[in-house]
């Protein structure tokens, strides 16, 4: 399950980011007249009586940041509109307009066994990327039985990163069947490639229909290629009404601000979808806009300071409107585990590029501080904000505030760890099971000072986090014990735990009753050193994702330096790993455990991996957080 604030005043920026390819950075001008047509056609196309139109409308009113109006209008239809297809369309709407909570609509659709409005629901997950955890578009793709569905679901999940899914349609472009080869051009022009410009001029060649040419010329003109642009421009022209509306909708989705005067002649044009295309482009391409994040983006979003030096052990979390909020643990005036501390937050509306103002998330309400925060689902409308209370050696518990209304505020907090004893849980650790069970793991000690030695234990609830159980059985390990516990559910439904241990690997322990009772720990097979390592399922491929310092020097501190940071998957729930890959390594003495990165929170969000991670310094006392993300596709280059 992925894994929210305050006052989301939804911005522009989320509207165009839900497009489908980026904007240029070009810019077109419109003369007030020219403007206020666009929206009277859009609105007027909203307000009318024909469902498919009023969706398309509302897209175009979005697209060109309007959102707030769309939500307004297409949010209380839900409650009377029960045609499967066309709440769809609801749903699709109110997520591009900045209502994440509606994808869940669509993921139901598409696990639903009655086929009525699958291929509805793959393809607007597609469009607007709901991906959830990946298993019911998993399971689309995998039925080649309906074509046209499988098709919808692969390319949802090659937007997401998973070469297999860009490769079937890669082939399927290559069909003889012109319905087959025309949806496979249409999605390979927002996931593929100049690669791919040699399959789609065949297909133009292929087929002697206008409108299936036009297919593959528009996908071409996305992917760049100057004589599928110029054919684009030529298909405004067009006999077929659909091959001017696909002319008008790539060209916004492009920035083609070459296309203005084509544009504006068809604002009056006789059919209905051709014009609310055209008002949609030229209103996206008349907006400054940041475009979405390609390629690796590293900001260094908590740099440490002498007022504050440490920064560390904190989560990522997609608001609901689709912008990111990164919080963590602002230590003041030292370094120190025991320091004073608080959590504070910073939002970022362009993917990570740049970030907002820093704000407080939780004040220090402990004896020595408040730290480690994770962000997770509690339910399907509620959202919890859990982090740790420390009040002494022998006093440290975890807190959970839920939220139901998206993040927007935070109820009281709940204690969890209702137990005598010092309570360590990571950042970024909390998970939610398919059952809807909430598993918080614990390494816990009686007094830390007089008893370094941690057992493993989870605390679980089955009500949305109102009350909390502990499991009967603790995961105990050789030397300083087990630590820094990580969960993950396992495909045949145990739950893994891995730990950090002193002995050089990361030991794991399985439980079959959804975290209640547990095997004795062992060495899982991976060298690590004392440090905590991640795991994650990544939602486009149902692999998992490892992240964790690849290392281990016998007899130094900590087992080493906490470095490099690295990364593998695995396809076999974790026996063996491949693509393994470093994404940081930092050079120095490896008896200095200060030097490294570690305390990895990581999500997935739109086709990308979300980390944060501490970054310390290996001469000085002061840690500081990153953000990396990435294509999840470079993973497995």
């Amino acid at each position: 399950m992925q894994k929210h604030l305050w006052t989301l005043a939804l911005s522009s920026f989320l509207a165009v980011c839900l497009t489908l390819s980026a904007q240029s950075a070009a810019l077109i001008e419109l003369s007030a007249e020219q403007e206020a047509q666009c929206l009277s056609i859009l609105r007027d196309g909203l307000a009318t009586e024909e469902f498919w139109p009023s969706m398309h409308a509302a897209e175009a009113l979005t697209l060109a940041g309007y959102g707030d109006e769309v939500r307004e209008v297409v949010e209380p239809m839900l409650a009377t509109v029960t045609d499967l297809q066309h709440r769809c369309g609801l749903a699709r709407e109110l997520v591009r307009a900045g209502d994440r909570s509606k994808a869940k609509i669509l993921l139901d659709l598409i696990a639903d066994p009655d086929s009525y409005a699958h291929i509805h629901a793959a393809e607007s997950s597609y469009k607007v990327w709901v991906l959830g955890d990946g298993v019911a578009m998993r399971e689309a793709f995998a039925d080649r039985a309906n074509a046209s569905r499988s098709m919808m679901a692969a390319g949802a999940l090659a937007r997401w990163g998973n070469v297999e899914a860009l490769a079937y349609l890669r082939k399927r472009v290559e069909s003889a069947d012109v319905d087959v080869a025309r949806i496979a051009a249409w999605v390979l022009g927002r996931v593929g490639d100049a690669s791919d410009f040699v399959a789609l001029r065949a297909g133009q060649e292929r087929f002697d229909d206008p409108l299936a040419k036009s297919f593959f010329t528009h996908a071409l003109a996305a992917l760049g290629d100057p004589k599928g642009i110029e054919g684009l421009l030529q298909n405004f022209g067009s006999e077929e009404p659909s091959a001017r509306t696909m002319a008008a909708t790539f060209a916004g989705e492009m920035g083609l601000t070459k296309a203005k005067e084509q544009l504006l002649g068809l604002l009056n044009d006789e059919h209905f979808d051709a014009r609310v295309r055209s008002a949609q482009a030229l209103l996206q391409m008349a907006r400054d806009t940041p475009a979405p994040p390609e390629g690796v983006v590293v900001s260094e979003v908590y740099p440490a300071t002498e007022a504050n030096p440490r920064y560390s052990e904190g989560d990522i979390h997609v608001l609901n409107d689709g912008r990111m909020l990164y919080g963590t643990t602002e230590f003041i005036e030292d370094w120190s585990d025991f320091a004073k501390a608080r959590i504070v937050g910073r939002i970022s509306a362009d993917g990570g590029q740049t970030w907002g103002e820093r704000m407080v998330l939780q004040e220090n309400i402990g004896g020595k501080n408040v730290m480690s925060l994770t962000f997770q689902a509690l339910s399907d409308s509620a959202v919890g904000m859990f982090y740790l209370r420390k009040n002494d050696f022998d006093d440290l518990d975890v807190y959970l505030r839920p939220s139901t209304d998206g993040g927007l505020t935070w109820d009281e907090a709940i204690l969890v760890t209702d137990a005598p004893g010092y309570h360590v849980m990571n950042n970024d650790r909390v998970i939610r099971l398919k059952s809807g069970r909430i598993l918080v793991p614990v390494s816990s000690s009686p007094n830390v000072k007089t008893d370094n030695h941690f057992k493993c234990s989870v605390w679980y609830s089955d009500d949305a986090g109102d009350t909390w159980r502990v499991s009967r059985d603790v995961v105990d390990y050789a030397k300083r014990g087990a630590m820094e516990p990580e969960l993950l559910e396992l495909n045949n439904g145990r739950i893994l735990m891995i730990i950090r241990t002193q002995l050089g690997h990361i030991g794991a322990a399985y439980s079959e009753d959804g975290g209640d009772t547990w095997s004795e720990a062992a060495d899982w097979g991976v060298r690590a050193p004392e440090a905590p390592s991640t795991l994650r399922r990544i939602p486009s491929t149902g692999d998992l994702l490892l992240i964790w310092n690849d290392t281990f020097v016998d007899g130094a501190g900590h087992g080493g330096k906490r470095a490099p940071l690295t990364v593998a998957i695995s396809k076999d729930e974790g026996k063996t790993w491949i693509h393994k890959k470093n994404i940081e390594s930092i050079a120095g003495d490896p008896s200095v455990f200060m030097g490294g990165f570690s305390y990895i929170s990581a999500t997935f969000d739109r086709g990308r991996v979300l980390l944060g991670y501490y970054v310390g310094e290996a001469d000085a006392k002061k840690i500081s957080s990153r953000f990396r993300s990435f294509p999840i596709s470079w993973l497995y280059e």
